[in-house]
């Protein structure tokens, strides 16, 4: 890569970031009216793992647990990623979609207030920056995970959501399947979703192609 197309690659990773949100933001907003009723780095050619799709699973997964309580929360960990991340609840723009953590906090997670509470029955949705004009963030690498891996979620009331991920898929921009990035699996459960930008860089368009959407499910819970 030439210095010039550096400097375009790291000059543009702002930019970049946000065309993939708005489209991400424009899914949940249908999502929120649509399908639940609800009222409510390093930048570069390449973003998350288009082979996570389809990944086959290790073994048979965990029973799910019964869902919580209400309880907001305030950390999250995944021990397999190295991540220990805070979580802030995240409110609607002016325009219907949720406002995602500030660029100049890139290792912070948005939490979608108006919706689930993570280990609440539904789908509760955490959303992160996958890359700075500078440095990954927080959600650089959760196109790694894989299904039987864990996501510990610390909530307000000091128990400890523990989450099984049971599937990892990079969904793309154009025709977004809201139901698919949002719905629940399987009704009943305590789910879990996690939400960066992903797929591939368009040099056309200038933005990523898709996002990456880790799904989860509550296997246990701990204090």
């Amino acid at each position: 890569m030439s210095d010039d197309d550096t400097e375009r690659s790291a000059g543009t990773g702002r930019l970049l970031t946000g065309v993939a949100w708005a489209i991400l933001l424009l899914g949940l907003w249908l999502w929120g009216r649509g399908v639940t009723e609800v009222p409510d780095g390093m930048s570069g050619p390449t973003t998350g793992d288009v082979a996570a799709v389809g990944r086959p699973m290790g073994g048979e997964l965990p029973p799910a647990a019964k869902p919580l309580g209400s309880s907001v929360p305030e950390r999250i960990d995944i021990p397999d990623l190295g991540v220990q991340a805070p979580v802030v609840a995240r409110g609607l723009d002016g325009k219907g979609g949720i406002d995602p953590p500030p660029f100049d906090q890139p290792g912070v997670v948005g939490w979608y207030g108006s919706g689930t509470v993570p280990g609440a029955a539904g789908t509760a949705i955490l959303v992160g920056h996958v890359d700075t004009e500078t440095r990954p963030a927080v959600f650089y690498k959760i196109s790694a995970l894989r299904p039987g891996e864990t996501i510990r979620v610390v909530r307000a009331d000091g128990t400890v959501a523990r989450f099984t991920v049971d599937d990892v898929r990079v969904l793309p921009r154009d025709h977004f399947d809201a139901q698919q990035a949002y719905g629940a699996r399987e009704s009943g459960r305590a789910e879990l979703r996690l939400i960066t930008c992903g797929g591939t860089f368009d040099r056309t368009s200038h933005s990523y192609t898709g996002n990456v959407v880790v799904s989860a499910y509550l296997t246990g819970t701990s204090v």
